[in-house]
């Protein structure tokens, strides 16, 4: 069993509404609460994090399948959005929509449109961070493939 290992270091020098670093492997970002949450909003903050956590294992996970099937691509992009609920004073990251947008190269078949479809679906059970929050945060999927124009 293979086994990896991240660490990330913190620094947060003051209160509630002070800025704090952060530093894990290549990522070195300055982080305090999100303007929306009534903070500073300098740096990115956990919200993002979580959703950039999601989106890019989401879209490495679909290239590398996509890769391993043979499907070959013209360009793949995508938005996520994060929707965190406020009720009462709890804080809650209720949702994460992600929306792929997948073209295939011009000789692209109806079978490989079906197949970037499927695994569309599958890289989203399939990513880690996606299988981490399950249970938790709900996952969404939009996604949008189509055969490139001549």
């Amino acid at each position: 069993m293979a086994e990896h290992r991240f660490l990330l270091k913190a620094n947060w020098p003051g209160l509630r509404n002070d800025v704090g670093e952060i530093e894990a492997g290549n990522l070195k970002t300055k982080v305090s609460i999100p303007p929306e949450m009534e903070g500073p909003g300098i740096g990115t903050n956990p919200d993002e994090m979580l959703l950039g956590a999601a989106a890019t294992c989401y879209i490495i996970t679909l290239a590398a399948m996509m890769e391993r099937s043979g499907l070959q691509k013209k360009s793949l992009a995508m938005e996520s959005e994060g929707i965190v609920d406020v009720t009462k004073g709890v804080i809650t990251y209720k949702k994460i929509i992600h929306r792929p947008y997948v073209v295939l190269k011009t000789d692209a078949t109806e079978r490989d449109l079906e197949l970037a479809r499927r695994l569309a679906k599958k890289a989203e059970t399939s990513c880690m961070i996606s299988r981490a929050i399950q249970g938790n945060v709900e996952i969404e999927l939009q996604a949008k493939v189509e055969v490139a124009a001549n």
